[in-house]
């Protein structure tokens, strides 16, 4: 049975502005091949069994050419695979995407394409420049400013550009800062005013966006003065030069400009780091833990069938939830089999999943999301002498909280619901940008986070004493006093949202919260 290819617009950067209908496609994709210009972080939307092939050009380099990228498709959908092509922008504007698709219909392939935003909107929009405007512009040219330096003329009419721009139009150049003398020349050669505006913008959408504004006449010079290079858009017209109240909304974010080393597990990195980029920050991910299932659930399971001869269920973490929900699954139960059972959690996080997979609401959250707060709390506010307490937690979890209890009289059972390993390693990426000292923080949500960062850096542990380092809570910040860390900030509540805006607050701008 032959396949089906998904031709799919990436948009200009930010992982968010891929359309809904690409989402869908690349989440059930079995085969995802992707451009350089496409977010690697749109990969980990993939399923997690789906192959994942770069075809991306960098820096000229070619990983495969255009016609083998082309067979490669047809080979995949003839396989009988769903394959995900994710390209850059949109895969018509300035792209290879009407080859690619023709190809496929030519070989038998069926294609559909679902375009995506393009950058010359995009770009301009995220750095305060609408392409448009109802006062100054009521046109908008593409122009791609790629072209052969060897060539002694041009595609590009330059004459016909030069009056719409003059007229009130405004150009989008893509893939021309190489070419921006030439361009300026052009353009001011047919009468085209050099004191016209004239903006660049590097990297646009995208957390580590940069752009200068200027005219015709000086915008070489800046984006020199300034380091501007590829991939940037080059904008000219009079919409260059607006500069109304709520049109930055992307750089005035709070953590704009900053660049955040997240170390949860990578199934739980993702609330974190969404917080994060929503304020701003250049996000990198290293998870230092790796969540396992313990080595038998015998025991689990048996006590989870008898859960009714408990009086309460104790959850530490969101791994915690999950496992119960899991085990409840296995053994062809549901949240119906707790009935009778009282349930306490301990954080938002715990709460949040406990609502996700099983529609729970817990009967007991301590106010302070500690598992020694919720043991001080609970004897404090119940009476928990002769109670049977079943505790679900991890193996490296600390004993301050079943030995409270006990020492309080209850009858606690504990069990391991799942395993910590630490990670195999850290990215390359992330050591290089902590060398280079491209990250200006790292935080850590938990202990064992701690403890395994500075494991896997080794001999390279004094590469954190280039950073800020922020902590999810007195737990954590202890440990890292322990391991020769200074802790620039702890987050009040000890919550991942308690963290995020923590960070917001130590710009100097102020909490944004996420709600």
């Amino acid at each position: 049975m032959t396949g089906f290819v998904s031709l799919i617009g990436a948009g200009p950067g930010d992982p968010g502005l891929i359309t809904a209908m690409g989402l869908d496609r690349l989440r059930r994709a079995d085969v995802v091949v992707f451009d350089a210009l496409a977010n690697p972080r749109l990969l980990d939307e993939a399923r997690p069994d789906a192959r994942q092939i770069d075809v991306g050009k960098r820096g000229g380099d070619h990983k495969l050419t255009q016609d083998q990228t082309n067979q490669l498709l047809v080979d995949l959908a003839q396989e009988g695979l769903q394959v995900v092509r994710l390209k850059g922008g949109d895969p018509y504007l300035f792209g290879r995407g009407a080859e690619e698709a023709a190809f496929l219909a030519g070989h038998g392939v069926k294609c559909q394409v679902i375009p995506g935003i393009t950058s010359g909107i995009a770009a301009p929009a995220y750095a305060g420049i609408p392409v448009t405007h109802r006062k100054v512009a009521s046109t908008v040219t593409f122009v791609t400013g790629h072209e052969d330096p060897t060539k002694t003329d041009t595609a590009v009419d330059y004459q016909s550009l030069a009056g719409l721009i003059s007229a009130g139009g405004t150009a989008c150049f893509y893939m021309g800062i190489g070419q921006l003398p030439r361009i300026v020349s052009s353009l001011t050669q047919h009468a085209l005013d050099p004191a016209t505006p004239a903006a660049v913008v590097q990297w646009g959408t995208r957390a580590k966006q940069r752009s200068v504004r200027g005219s015709l006449e000086s915008i070489e010079q800046l984006i020199q003065e300034q380091g501007i290079s590829s991939p940037a858009i080059i904008l000219v017209g009079q919409v260059a030069g607006l500069n109304e109240p709520g049109l930055d909304f992307f750089t005035s974010r709070p953590l704009f400009g900053r660049s955040v080393l997240v170390t949860r597990t990578r199934q739980q990195a993702s609330a974190l780091s969404r917080g994060l980029d929503e304020l701003g920050a250049e996000v990198y991910e290293a998870p230092t833990i790796q969540v396992v299932p313990p080595r038998d659930w015998s025991e689990v399971d048996r006590q989870v069938k008898a859960i009714g001869g408990y009086d309460w269920l104790i959850l530490t973490s969101a791994n915690g939830a999950g496992a119960l929900a899991d085990r409840l699954e296995a053994l062809g139960l549901d949240a119906r089999h707790l009935s009778g059972v009282k349930v306490a959690s301990v954080g938002q996080a715990t709460t949040d999943e406990l609502a996700r997979r099983l529609s729970i609401r817990p009967d007991f959250v301590p106010r302070r999301t500690m598992g020694e707060a919720l043991a001080d709390e609970l004897i404090a506010e119940q009476d928990v002498r002769g109670r049977k307490v079943l505790l679900l937690r991890a193996d490296i979890a600390r004993p301050a909280l079943p030995k409270r209890l006990t020492e309080a009289g209850a009858e606690v059972t504990e069990l391991t619901a799942y395993q910590t390993r630490i990670a195999d390693g850290l990215a390359d990426e992330v050591v290089t940008a902590l060398r280079e000292g491209r990250i200006d923080w790292v935080t850590f949500t938990s202990s064992s986070t701690a403890d395994n960062f500075v494991k896997l850096l080794g001999d390279e542990r004094t590469l954190l004493d280039r950073v800020q380092t922020a902590s999810i809570g007195p737990v954590t910040s202890q440990t890292l006093r322990e391991l020769g860390l200074e802790v620039t900030l702890e987050a009040s509540p000890s919550s991942v949202q308690g963290l995020i805006d923590a960070l917001a607050h130590h710009s100097g701008i102020g909490v944004i919260s996420q709600g």
